[in-house]
């Protein structure tokens, strides 16, 4: 059963004084690129939540009620076959937002997105957002930009869970959820690994040791410690680079 997410308390008031920097500082890229009338809007309608692990956000084939502008921690976005087997299509953290078809007002949603490390987000009603488009072409902007760079993440796993190893697909995964959580320790577990990249437990085992046994991560007690990322990177197929390549250069092309 999906965990509910837990309100921290922040009113519109203090959501609008995050916005002029008094309060908690907003981490969202998307929000905190936006004009300052336009990040005041988006607060003034959000509430700040808790979202523990395994908290789903949106479900397949399901309304969506809420958007997500993620503060910290990271979403995976899976996708569930009718036997209940499932695999990660893309993840998304601080500098994202979940509810993505919501901005060319499609009301439900084509994947499940369920909460990886526990996170903390911006959350808006579907109309409320719906609204705060029409009034902001540059948030408009924003996310469609966002929704390209996700499809990119899309296009480029779905080659890697077909063309690659186990074990270079677990060390592109550690690396893309490190960036998004800042941190070398995270908690993990090895059931929940196998859901996302597809596979079977044992073969995360083992290539859990493998990257163990070469020293570029710990494991233990359901925490992973990344102590090499450069090896690490070094494990890791092309598609970690890939997919952070096309976006750099479609940063660099932004006008």
């Amino acid at each position: 059963m999906a965990e509910k997410a837990v309100s921290l308390g922040v009113k519109p008031s203090a959501a609008k004084g995050a916005a002029e920097g008094n309060a908690q500082a907003v981490e969202n890229a998307i929000l905190a690129a936006l004009p300052r009338k336009d990040r005041v809007l988006i607060l003034s309608k959000s509430q700040l939540v808790s979202l523990p692990e395994r908290t789903i956000l949106t479900e397949m084939a399901e309304p969506i009620e809420f958007g997500y502008f993620l503060n910290a921690g990271v979403v995976s976005i899976i996708n569930v076959m009718k036997d209940k087997k499932s695999v990660e299509v893309g993840l998304t953290g601080k500098e994202g937002f979940v509810g993505l078809p919501l901005v060319v007002r499609y009301n439900t949603s084509p994947t499940r997105a369920i909460v990886q490390i526990e996170a903390k987000a911006y959350k808006i009603r579907a109309q409320d957002l719906k609204n705060a488009l029409r009034s902001s072409d540059r948030l408009k902007e924003s996310l469609h930009r966002y929704s390209q760079e996700l499809s990119v993440q899309a296009i480029q796993i779905a080659a890697c869970n077909r063309l690659h190893e186990v074990d270079e697909r677990l060390a592109r995964w550690l690396l893309m959820s490190q960036d998004r959580v800042g941190n070398s320790t995270f908690r993990l577990t090895q059931e929940f690994v196998s859901h996302m990249l597809g596979t079977r437990r044992a073969s995360v085992t083992i290539a859990m040791g493998t990257l163990q046994k070469a020293g570029l991560i710990t494991y233990r007690r359901g925490q992973v410690t990344i102590k090499d990322r450069a090896g690490l990177q070094s494990a890791s197929c092309e598609c970690y680079e890939g997919i952070n390549r096309q976006i750099e250069r479609w940063h660099r092309d932004g006008f």
